[in-house]
């Protein structure tokens, strides 16, 4: 997961509903604190280098799945629940969307201020890194967005995006300190999105003669100056069967729908985890502990949460709060030596691995999406266009009650 690349998105508007942004500032932050007590801070920044793993992040927070809003939003929600507790996480996130880009330099040196590390220097490292994506190399996309993320011992990663109005869509770029050799030469170890043709690339090594002279530019054939990476994320908005892979997602929900809930009150020592909970906290395990193969289909991780825009399903604000709660619980215990349920939640993704072996998926997926959206209403389902609401036939007497079997 050391590597840093690009991921392209379909460019979307608006904005995140306060209901889901205070949701996945909590949830994120949680996340952000349990990858640091599990794994170092080290990791973290692998992690957010990672267009697949950073992706799955915002799907498993409830955003648009395919979305170039992911970036700006979990970013945001990010900075502000992992900066209220930067002294004690070692964790500093800088930056952010249009304006808030240009305070990077003064936040940075701020960091250095509290932490002793060397602030021009950081400094220097932002404005590089947004001048190589921005400036030298020129694939039709302008940067709006830079977010440096910095830890105490000086290590960083910039997740930055860039947009293309005219092809509606956005760009979004990866970097990772650790892996860097050269801000001037190829300092992108792999690139994600649409060959976009003939590009200006003043990074590749075979651009040396020109950066010496600037006297000519060399025009080499794309595949030669971008390495072309899978992550490119499709326009259609809807999460289909072909987005995510059937035998990962079924075993998670096997895991959860055919098991004895006893059994995984028993694992979490949670008494009141209902099967439902179980599916989005086996996602959210996954995100924390899961090795970087796991996340070659970031749409599966929004079973957890469903999607603002009500795709796969509206996001159950319920199922999300309780995701919360246990989370928090577990990481508080840990932080007093109980790690009974930091282990217990990371027994769920080795549990869901295990399943996969002798899973053989069937045709369960598109019923059990219209499941997930019949019941959504029974856990306070929420899309920015409203409440959920119970289907049509729904009878009045089987409000509260709940029973999901997998097909």
């Amino acid at each position: 997961m050391g590597r840093s690349g690009h991921a392209d998105l379909p460019l979307h508007y608006g904005s995140v509903p306060q209901w889901l942004a205070r949701r996945m500032s909590l949830l994120g932050g949680a996340i952000v604190e349990a990858v640091v007590m599990e794994y170092g801070r080290g990791e973290l920044l692998r992690r957010l280098s990672d267009p697949f793993w950073f992706q799955s992040l915002g799907c498993v927070l409830g955003m648009d799945w395919h979305s170039s809003g992911i970036t700006t939003s979990v970013m945001n929600a990010l900075k502000k629940s992992v900066n209220l507790r930067s002294s004690e996480l070692g964790v500093y996130i800088c930056g952010g969307r249009g304006r808030s880009s240009r305070q990077t330099p003064a936040e940075l040196l701020d960091v250095a201020e509290r932490t002793g590390l060397d602030g021009e220097a950081l400094v220097r490292c932002s404005r590089l890194s947004a001048k190589v994506d921005n400036t030298a190399v020129q694939d039709g996309f302008q940067l709006y967005l830079h977010s440096f993320v910095v830890t105490a011992e000086g290590d960083w990663a910039v997740i930055q995006q860039g947009m293309n109005p005219a092809g509606r869509m956005a760009r979004r770029y990866h970097w990772l300190s650790s892996s860097l050799e050269s801000f001037t030469q190829e300092p992108h170890a792999s690139v994600c999105g649409l060959n976009q043709g003939l590009i200006l690339n003043l990074t590749h090594r075979e651009a040396a003669m020109t950066k010496e002279g600037i006297l000519e530019l060399t025009r080499e054939r794309p595949d030669r100056l971008l390495h072309e990476a899978a992550l490119v994320m499709p326009c259609h908005h809807e999460v289909t069967a072909g987005d995510v892979d059937l035998k990962r997602l079924g075993a998670a929900l096997i895991l959860a729908h055919e098991s004895e809930v006893a059994d995984f009150e028993s694992l979490l020592l949670l008494p009141g985890v209902g099967p439902r909970t179980l599916q989005s906290l086996t996602l959210v395990s996954e995100v924390i502990h899961g090795t970087p193969s796991r996340f070659t289909d970031p749409a599966r991780f929004s079973f957890a949460h469903g999607g603002k825009d009500g795709h796969p399903f509206p996001v159950p604000t319920e199922i999300y709060d309780r995701t919360i709660e246990v989370l928090d619980r577990a990481i508080h215990s840990a932080r007093l030596g109980e790690r009974d349920k930091t282990e217990a939640l990371k027994h769920l993704s080795r549990v869901s691995v295990s399943l996969e072996r002798g899973y053989e998926p069937g045709d369960y997926f598109d019923k059990y999406v219209e499941q997930e959206r019949r019941n959504a209403w029974r856990w306070g389902g929420k899309t920015v266009y409203g409440d959920a609401k119970p289907p049509d036939d729904t009878p009045p007497e089987t409000a509260g009650s709940r029973q999901l079997t997998l097909w």
